[in-house]
């Protein structure tokens, strides 16, 4: 009933939240990709997004889809695999950002070594800086980094989804417009850390280091203490914190960008890199729902 080609379509537009991303992730065209939720819509009788000048949303509908979507592409992959005999082999070095830590994203691996069981993941936690530099140094095989959404697209990267920057703190923090903004910071070459720096700097606002940390569980920890704000992905709020309204004055963000981006092997490493790529963005909707 349901096409697999239609089902990823729609997974990655659902993503993204874009036909032209979804098209570029796809190497198809912006109408065939229009083409193919048509037909998936035709087939399930409901609509499955909300499209005006704005943008794309997905209905209730779309919403369910998501599930049946990975259930039916991860079936389908596995019988594919079965009556190939084709079996997944060698070392596979994945670095992803901690920003990742409290979605679903271990869902995601346990899935793939469930499926790859001769496959040695060995994952790195880092900052998305530090693990491009690994991936460029041939240290890392396969990586899911932010970047800022003003950089250039690197080679071999694949967008996961967008979202945007925005200040957040403890929900009874009052920032005094008198003083210094307190800032909860990750070292260099942290992104957010660069961004809410030149932030503050092209408004004028004075600014101090309240907390630095690599570790985003230490981070958190301070703002909930009340220490400052920081900068952080609005889809990936940790529990207890809030984004802070306009009214606090603080300047705008901008978008950043979630992306795999692969290193260069061969053979069978590489079958193992697309593999547990493919698996991420079929995935990509759930990393950026909190567990």
């Amino acid at each position: 009933m349901y096409e697999p080609t239609q089902l990823r379509t729609f997974l990655a537009v659902a993503q993204t939240l874009s036909f032209t991303q979804a098209a570029r992730r796809l190497g198809l065209r912006q109408s065939t990709v229009s083409q193919h939720v048509r037909r998936l819509e035709e087939a399930t009788g409901r609509p499955l997004f909300v499209r005006d000048t704005h943008g794309v949303e997905l209905t209730e509908d779309g919403e369910a889809m998501l599930g049946f979507a990975r259930t039916i592409l991860a079936a389908h992959e596995r019988a594919a695999a079965f009556f190939t005999g084709t079996r997944l082999r060698g070392r596979l070095r994945f670095g992803a950002s901690e920003d990742f830590v409290t979605t679903r994203l271990p869902e995601i691996l346990e899935a793939f070594r469930r499926e790859h069981p001769e496959v040695d993941l060995e994952l790195t936690v880092e900052l998305s800086g530090t693990l491009q530099a690994r991936l460029e140094a041939g240290r890392l095989d396969l990586i899911l980094a932010k970047r800022r959404g003003d950089q250039a697209e690197l080679g071999g990267e694949e967008l996961v989804w967008q979202d945007v920057l925005v200040w957040i703190g403890a929900p009874r923090l009052r920032l005094d417009p008198d003083r210094p903004v307190p800032l909860i910071v990750y070292p260099p070459p942290g992104i957010t850390r660069a961004r809410a720096l030149e932030a503050l700097q092209a408004q004028g606002r004075a600014w101090r280091i309240a907390c630095t940390s690599s570790s985003l569980s230490a981070n958190v920890a301070a703002a909930r203490a009340g220490l400052g704000v920081m900068a952080h992905t609005r889809g990936l709020v940790p529990p207890g914190l809030v984004e802070l309204p306009a009214r606090t004055g603080l300047p705008e963000l901008g978008a950043v960008d979630f992306v795999l981006r692969k290193g260069r092997r061969r053979g069978t490493a590489q079958e193992a890199v697309d593999a547990l790529a493919a698996a991420i963005l079929a995935g990509g909707d759930r990393l950026h729902r909190p567990r």
